[in-house]
């Protein structure tokens, strides 16, 4: 592995790579403008094109110097920042524009909608968890109005207040078990974040002695922004407007948890007895280096640098070998595709799953309390 200098990180040409999924702004609106096979460029840019894209660039295993100061990623957070503005005048004109567009029949204008969900779940919820990790109030803002174009608020709650704690351990609904297929994990995961981050941030009022419905607790600015979103898309589109809005939105967030689902699946931290468990460590996360879907992903794929320290800016998270972090076999696009398909999942990760098992936890004989979340919930959760 090399260390690329600040320097170097620091240039445009170097950020650039990171740009590329501004490409899906103008697939859009030639989709929408045109309906027939343009549709499917959407989808098959995200997940067709990536993935082509991955087997022809291979792996990309250096990584950013850690000192590169936060001046020196301009060029990266710009890409971040804009997001927003530039998703949600599309989402407006799509609104407006295709329940009007005679040229398009109701399943091309509900297949355009699928795209704008690939577009809100892949990249702009993606965006919203790199801005949702930051000081700022200006890029946490943002992170919240993404995910309230989704009205998918309460995933900020869930993930920092956890996902990151709980990571590995019964106590974190994200984690999927060994052999839960994803058609069982999604619904899961539907019913039990919203009451676990329900609870997380009810839990925090109550150690500052606050009651739930005190001004500080962030579900008053989720539950005004949702609104906010659903009433635009109403004035915009009429009640054809908000279908196609839930409908994108119900595409995002199977994005999302698609993501979720191949991020841990099978990882667990070692139970230490007593509602004890080991620190979270590289090996708690699936690492991918593969270089094409990270641009696309703005380096999610290196998920197990991401837990290790949850407060580094995407150009800087590191990359980490087989000693380190557990790999995925191919990149979060093609990944994800396997994962709709149970069998194939299976066949293709348990293997590994098995392997990681043997490489870090060789004492570890019964591993079906690990397997089926029995084993006890960690003690600060009691």
């Amino acid at each position: 592995m090399t260390t690329i200098p600040a320097p170097r990180v620091a240039r445009l040409a170097s950020a650039l790579p990171f740009w590329l999924s501004l490409g899906m702004f103008p697939l859009a609106i030639l989709a929408a403008l045109n309906g027939g096979w343009t549709l499917a460029l959407l989808p098959l840019s995200s997940w067709g094109l990536f993935s082509l894209l991955d087997a022809i660039t291979g792996l990309n295993e250096d990584n950013a110097a850690l000192d590169t100061p936060d001046s020196g990623l301009f060029w990266y957070r710009i890409v971040t920042i804009l997001w927003f503005p530039l998703q949600i005048l599309l989402l407006g004109w799509l609104l407006w524009y295709v329940p009007r567009a005679d040229h398009l029949d109701t399943v091309e204008k509900f297949a355009l909608f699928f795209g704008m969900g690939v577009i809100s779940g892949t990249i702009g919820i993606n965006y919203a968890h790199e801005l949702m990790h930051q000081k700022s109030a200006l890029e946490r803002w943002l992170g919240d109005l993404l995910l309230a174009s989704v009205l998918y608020s309460h995933f900020r709650s869930e993930h920092l207040r956890v996902h990151h704690l709980w990571v590995g351990t019964p106590r974190d609904p994200v984690t999927a078990r060994y052999n839960e297929g994803f058609h069982r994990f999604f619904p899961r995961v539907l019913v039990q974040c919203r009451r676990s981050a329900w609870k997380a941030e009810c839990a925090m009022l109550a150690r500052r002695g606050l009651p739930w419905w005190h001004r500080s607790n962030p579900y008053w600015r989720y539950w005004a922004l949702q609104l906010a979103m659903v009433v635009l898309a109403l004035a915009l589109g009429g009640w054809l407007g908000l279908l196609l809005f839930l409908w994108q939105g119900g595409v995002a967030v199977w994005q999302l948890e698609l993501v979720n689902y191949i991020e841990h699946y099978g990882l667990t931290r070692r139970h230490m007895g007593e509602g004890k468990y080991e620190h979270v460590l590289p090996r708690h996360s699936w690492n991918a280096a593969h270089r094409a879907s990270n641009w696309l992903l703005i380096n999610l794929q290196r998920h197990s640098d991401h837990h290790y320290k949850p407060d580094r800016r995407f150009p800087l998270l590191q990359t980490y070998g087989q000693d380190d972090a557990p790999q995925l076999p191919y990149g979060y696009p093609l990944m994800t595709l396997a994962a709709m398909i149970p069998p194939l999942w299976r066949r293709t990760m348990n293997p590994h799953v098995r392997a990681w098992r043997r490489q870090f936890y060789p004492d570890i004989t019964d591993w079906k309390p690990y397997n089926k979340a029995l084993n006890p919930m960690p003690r600060a959760a009691h």
